[in-house]
């Protein structure tokens, strides 16, 4: 065993991305994750590309680390063998609705008298104590309640539009997986487990509000709403003669050294839209669109070495097959070729942080579905005669 989680065992039953997310992130940091899937199997397996059935590219990059169980909780045998494996268990996640968990008799109150000191983990669409508490929600869903589109909409002037990425599912997961970790160490000082709930519209609202709240912060308003820099129409990679670059020319030193390097010293001197962190952005749009042009002028190896000469923050724009092309990411080997039992030679994103101590490491593939009932069973006590009863009541499946 690995990782600062090492010792830790989670029940996993959520699907989809948020859930499977974080639990990974549980995983990669050494924690034992279980994957307790429905009989068809988390929906994310179908979702291709793939190269066989079930083991879909989603799927094979948020589930690594985990293993495999299938049980059929609406069995009462299906979900009696959870609450047995709960019971010898510090983590349940889960992200059905709460009323959906109660239905199955796997409500909190039902953990605890198994387990008194479980970590009970629901993560969901809204806060269950709004009346949208019982509404479904995805991730598009709680993109545009929270304003992304609109935010894009009102920054390109063009019609709204969802970040092109799961874009909730992955931060409120970061969320969730902090949220779990910080309860078990509560749990470490206190012995006392709990129940935590992680929903996606407010998790993703602290991320936005803080950001755009702006003059709405204050009691009256002291403006709009919106950060002016973020929402500025021009603030994008700049189109080179070649190209595009990404530059931050932001405080006064940078400015300074940006005018110096392109011969035009004076302006900074003598243009009052450019003298200050509070005159650039009030004047945001004449900045961008000021430095839009002249990135026109040359290339973007001219820019950036410039840029860098000048101690100035710039960067490539960089297309999917160009991470994959980087030289810093092959020196620290970030991306690797593995080979999967099932599906053979595939890429591998590395465990991104760094440890001097309790260093995590990848320890299992992506399973395919049940490809650890047997095993698991066996793990937590049961005799092969009463895996021979749960698999023909079909409670499990391997």
């Amino acid at each position: 065993m690995s990782g600062p989680l090492s010792g830790i065992r989670v029940l996993d039953l959520t699907s989809v991305i948020m859930g499977p997310y974080a639990s990974q992130q549980l995983a990669d940091l050494g924690a034992d994750v279980i994957k307790v899937e429905p009989p068809g199997g988390d929906v994310m397996r179908q979702a291709g590309p793939m190269r066989n059935p079930g083991m879909g590219h989603f799927y094979l990059t948020t589930n690594r680390n985990k293993r495999s169980i299938v049980l059929d909780l609406k069995k009462p045998s299906g979900r009696d063998a959870l609450l047995h494996m709960a019971a010898s268990s510090d983590v349940l996640l889960y992200n059905i609705r709460p009323q959906a968990m109660a239905r199955l008799g796997l409500g909190y109150e039902d953990l605890k008298k198994v387990s008194p000191k479980i970590v009970y983990a629901g993560a969901y669409g809204f806060s269950q104590r709004g009346p949208y508490a019982a509404k479904p929600a995805y991730d598009d869903l709680i993109q545009g309640m929270c304003g992304i589109p609109w935010l894009t909409g009102q920054a390109t002037g063009e019609t709204p539009r969802y970040a092109p990425m799961v874009l909730v599912d992955r931060v409120v997961g970061l969320q969730l997986c902090n949220a779990i970790t910080a309860a078990l160490f509560y749990r470490e000082r206190s012995g006392i487990g709990q129940r935590i709930d992680v929903p996606m519209f407010e998790g993703m609202l602290s991320i936005v509000l803080g950001e755009h709240l702006a003059g709405h912060l204050y009691r009256p308003s002291t403006g709009p709403s919106g950060y002016q820099r973020s929402l500025a129409r021009d603030r994008r990679p700049y189109e080179t003669s070649d190209g595009h670059i990404c530059v931050l020319v932001y405080n006064d030193k940078h400015w300074c050294s940006f005018f110096d390097a392109i011969g035009k010293s004076e302006v900074f001197a003598q243009d009052v839209r450019f003298s200050s962190q509070g005159k650039r952005l009030e004047h945001i749009d004449h900045v961008y669109g000021f430095l839009g042009e002249i990135f026109r002028t040359r290339s973007t190896g001219e820019w950036l070495a410039l840029l860098e000469h000048a101690d100035i923050p710039a960067a490539r724009m960089y297309s999917i097959d160009d991470i994959l092309a980087d030289p810093h990411l092959a020196e620290t080997g970030y991306i690797q070729q593995v080979t999967h039992p099932s599906e053979g030679e595939m890429l591998d994103v590395s465990i991104p942080t760094e440890w001097s101590h309790s260093v995590p490491e990848k320890r299992h593939h992506a399973p395919k579905l049940g490809e650890n009932t047997v095993e698991l069973l066996r793990e937590f006590g049961y005799s092969d005669e009463d895996i021979r009863a749960l698999l023909s009541e079909a409670a499990v499946q391997q």
